[in-house]
């Protein structure tokens, strides 16, 4: 049997991968360990809670005695990272946490996994780390990493050191880095839901400078599907950029959510722009698409109103 340890498990992408590999895989064993901090909810995995295969751990991934004791009483076959401190507005407040999970946690995941041997291991990372575009181009997994704020720096840290890894121990590791991902889910305090549960309770929805902010966007189930193929055909050692080949400006997202449930534009009100706010991010995903046949398939607006009922369902 395939045994795969989850971190961060319980957050929003994490979660949604486990309720996906586990309805496409449902001969695998599956791993949870997640902190459960504000982000993480068991709430997320009401559907296979009681599911044999599934096992859930509630841990820190920089306690190495803990993650060794999980290597050490299971046969893990493959480790997949998606624990992390994730809200650039939290980590301009307070970079602290974000280096202890996103730096020091997958060093002692990538130290454990040497020492126990293992398939492969995957680093969930975001195309935050390559910094800020201007009007034209995309990053390739080729571009340099200048991320522009501590979230971002930290998961670039984390980028090189399971890079090291690879070169130094020959360790099998592979990075995926997505676009701005949306779905069911995700924590209130990200944009999408932020703001369409605001719009419900015909509430302010506070939009950062002018909203001409440019992001790529990626449904959740989407990036679930890429990360399965990079887990079972992935090139060891490489890094894969996952893109949802969906860019909009802040401003265009917030009127569609407006427009979906029915409120008035009115309700926008700009605020002062946070510091170091990236204006663009664009993916070139054409590597995943050419080496492993991945084609996002969630139309945008379609996306929105799933995610939209299925927080109406809450």
């Amino acid at each position: 049997m395939t045994q795969i340890l989850v971190t961060g498990g319980a957050g929003f992408i994490g979660s949604n991968f486990i309720n996906y590999l586990m309805d496409k895989h449902p001969d695998y064993k599956i791993i949870n360990l997640d902190k459960l901090t504000y982000a993480g909810s068991l709430d997320n995995l009401k559907e296979v809670a009681d599911n044999p295969n599934y096992h859930f751990i509630k841990g820190d991934i920089a306690n190495k005695e803990l993650i060794e004791d999980i290597f050490t009483n299971n046969q893990i076959d493959h480790l997949i990272n998606f624990a992390a401190e994730s809200h650039v507005d939290r980590s301009i407040e307070n970079s602290a946490p974000f280096l202890h999970t996103n730096v020091l946690g997958p060093q002692v995941l990538l130290d454990v996994a040497k020492d126990k041997g293992i398939k492969r291991y995957i680093q969930i990372s975001t195309d935050e780390v390559y910094g800020s575009l201007g009007e034209e181009g995309s990053f390739t997994e080729d571009s340099p990493l200048k991320p522009n704020n501590p979230y971002s720096a930290t998961k670039a840290s984390a980028d090189l050191i399971v890079r090291a890894y690879n070169k130094t121990y020959g360790l099998p590791t592979i990075i995926t880095r997505s676009s701005n991902n949306y779905g069911p889910k995700q924590y209130q305090e990200k944009l999408i839901p932020l703001f369409i549960t605001k719009a419900l309770r015909s509430e302010k929805l506070p939009l950062y400078g002018d909203g001409t902010n440019i992001r790529d966007w990626l449904y959740v189930q989407d990036n679930c599907r890429a990360i399965d193929l990079v887990l079972h055909q992935g090139r060891i050692g490489g890094i894969y950029n996952i893109g949802g080949d969906c860019e909009k400006t802040n401003l265009e997202v917030t009127e569609l959510i407006l427009d979906l449930v029915g409120k008035d534009k009115s309700l926008i009100e700009y605020i002062d722009d946070r510091p170091g706010h990236d204006y663009r991010y664009s993916l070139d995903s054409s590597k995943i698409k050419t080496e492993l046949g991945w084609e996002p398939r969630y139309d945008f607006t379609e996306g929105l109103k799933k995610t939209i009922n299925s927080m109406l369902k809450i």
